[in-house]
């Protein structure tokens, strides 16, 4: 049986100010500009601020927004730094220069092999396969079917694999390699011949599952070498680079970009001072053009002027949000960052991970008022620059466990202890799980197996039998 009733549902939307806030609280301040230079292009009420001369009739004069009189007052829209006037120079910041790009790297040693046409575009797109770190983890089958259907590009698996081993040939040494063991092998043929590469050469080809899991004395026993020679060889693969496309970074998408800081802490005179020079609240002024042509619809009766109003209060009211919600996110990540530095200030005194306290996401919306999603929204992506280094926000963020006297820890502070305990071990010898328990419980931190081989893998700690050395 149908029933038919009316029922009262209360539901928030979302105001175009406070969405306009979201999505700028989650920039970091170099994405931030860039957002108010393509509000400054899409808008044409707004304009670039102009170092206005005093004796200048026609410079416009600043006027409250909510004005629209009809005075000698001209309101004009512009955006302007609070933070130094049109006579400073902009402060110099520090930043994180990211590398060439590793695919243009390629691409520019490609370009002085002599090839044909066909030959070049094949190879360009075996540089376009790799992964980030230099590997080609895709088979030869299935980059001919690729180059065929999606570049128009007839060819076949010898080809492929010729062009590969021109690949193989460029720096970094290993880029190109299918595996780990090609990787080691094309470095290692570029070392001068001696005995000791010899042998890690045989090792690579013939023995590499006996390297990779520590099984020594059979690799002594069918080459025949002795302990001084094993141990000779393997310093020779110990030094190459399993990772060759990680010397280049390429995280920006091929582009060479920086990493500017949001804030930067300074201590000074015992005390910690935080600061975001690089933002600028910008104030809202009005194209002189637009200004007239609203004082001018304000004195007509003629429709088409009055749209045309129409048209510029639209972009007004859009231009007062989008600077509203720059103050808020202003406001809002430096309340987010002060709180964060308040709470973990011995450690912002001097850098020691071990004064870092638990902290989650929760405990800094607790202090400031706000969601938990709007703190993670200002965690992210975001740096401060201090007097021991430049930081991501994530970092500072940190799960906790108790140690034996009952108190709260950082899970940093255990995997320090850890980390310390796996430099310290005897490497003939390596400590197990259950000892780490132990070295750890001497310590003083009570952690469980479970948590030890979490920790182990979080910080990318082998197990015991894959630490041992010779």
């Amino acid at each position: 049986m149908l029933k038919q009733g009316l029922e009262l549902k209360q539901s928030q939307k979302l105001s175009p100010l406070q969405i306009q806030t979201i999505k700028l609280i989650e920039l970091p301040i170099q994405e931030l500009e860039q957002r108010i230079r393509k509000e400054l292009e899409e808008n044409p009420v707004l304009d670039e601020d102009v170092p206005k001369d005093k004796d200048d009739d026609e410079a416009p004069r600043e006027v409250s927004l909510s004005e629209y009189k009809e005075d000698d007052s001209i309101p004009s829209y512009r955006l302007r730094s609070d933070n130094y006037n049109s006579k400073d120079e902009r402060p110099q910041y520090s930043t994180f220069s990211v590398k060439e790009s590793f695919t243009q790297s390629l691409q520019e040693q490609l370009g002085y092999r002599n090839l044909t046409e066909h030959q070049y575009a094949v190879a360009s797109f075996i540089i376009g396969s790799l992964d980030d770190d230099g590997y080609l983890r895709r088979s030869i089958d299935s980059i001919v079917d690729d180059l065929s259907f999606r570049a128009n590009v007839e060819t076949d698996e010898q080809e492929v694999l010729d062009m590969l081993k021109i690949v193989q040939e460029f720096d970094p040494a290993g880029v190109g390699a299918r595996d780990l063991r090609e990787c080691l092998l094309l470095q290692i043929r570029l070392c001068k011949k001696t005995p000791d590469v010899e042998n890690a050469v045989k090792i690579l080809k013939n023995h590499f599952n006996e390297f990779t899991n520590k099984h020594f004395q059979k690799i002594m026993t069918r080459m025949d070498i002795t302990e001084d020679e094993l141990k000779a060889a393997m310093a020779k693969i110990l030094k190459l680079n399993p990772s060759p496309g990680g010397q280049i970074d390429d995280s920006y998408a091929d582009q060479a970009q920086q990493i500017i800081p949001d804030f930067v802490l300074e201590y000074k005179d015992g005390e910690l001072l935080l600061s975001m020079p690089r933002f600028s609240v910008p104030e809202l002024r009005v194209n002189r053009k637009y200004a007239d042509l609203l004082i001018d619809a304000a004195n007509s009766s003629e429709r088409e002027k009055k749209e045309a109003a129409a048209f510029v209060k639209k972009k007004l009211d859009s231009a007062k949000w989008f600077v509203e919600a720059i103050k808020q996110r202003h406001n809002t990540l430096s309340s987010t960052m002060q709180a964060i530095v308040d709470y973990q200030h011995d450690y912002f005194v001097d850098g020691d991970e071990t004064h870092l306290k638990p902290m989650v996401l929760k405990d800094i919306a607790e202090k400031t008022g706000f969601d938990i999603s709007t703190i993670s929204r200002v965690v992210n992506s975001k740096y401060i620059e201090t007097h021991f280094g430049i930081y991501s926000l994530k970092y500072f963020f940190s799960e906790g466990l108790e140690n034996q006297e009952g108190e709260e820890v950082s899970t940093r502070e255990l995997k320090k202890a850890l980390q310390e305990c796996v430099d310290n071990e005897n490497k003939r010898k390596p400590l197990t799980d259950d000892e780490l328990v132990e070295k750890m419980t001497e310590k003083g931190y009570k952690v469980a197996r479970r948590t030890i081989a979490k920790y182990r893998d979080q910080l990318g700690i082998p197990k015991a039998r894959l630490r041992k050395e010779l």
